[in-house]
């Protein structure tokens, strides 16, 4: 497992990833990821919020291809995307259209970790 403390104390927070003010293209989003690897970055916390899952989809392509216990990943429960969509405004109206369910239940929160 990897140890924080040796790797460093920086970590990359994904949501501009989920399209956040902007749309990004795909392959300037998993760049940016890349670049992060390749520079150190060995921590990753991203959300279903961003993007409705666009941000987490993102991530994972490119962190598929390298070991499991080579880097941290954190996400939040609560949230959970629904294969309905929406109309979206605001922070991620570029994200993905699927509707975003605000659920903090225990069901909720097993259903955002699946």
């Amino acid at each position: 497992m990897i140890d924080l403390k040796q790797e460093g104390k920086l970590g990359f927070g994904t949501a501009p990833l989920g399209n956040m003010y902007r749309d990004i293209p795909e392959e300037e989003a998993k760049a940016v990821v890349q670049a992060a690897w390749d520079n150190g970055i060995r921590y990753f916390d991203t959300a279903p919020f961003y993007g409705a899952g666009l941000a987490e989809s993102r991530l994972g392509d490119v962190l598929a291809k390298y070991n499991r216990d080579d880097y941290v990943l954190s996400t939040k429960v609560g949230r959970y995307i629904a294969e309905e969509t929406e109309e979206k405004e605001g922070l991620f109206q570029y994200g993905r259209p699927n509707k975003v369910i605000d659920d903090y239940s225990a069901e909720g929160t097993r259903r955002s970790i699946e």
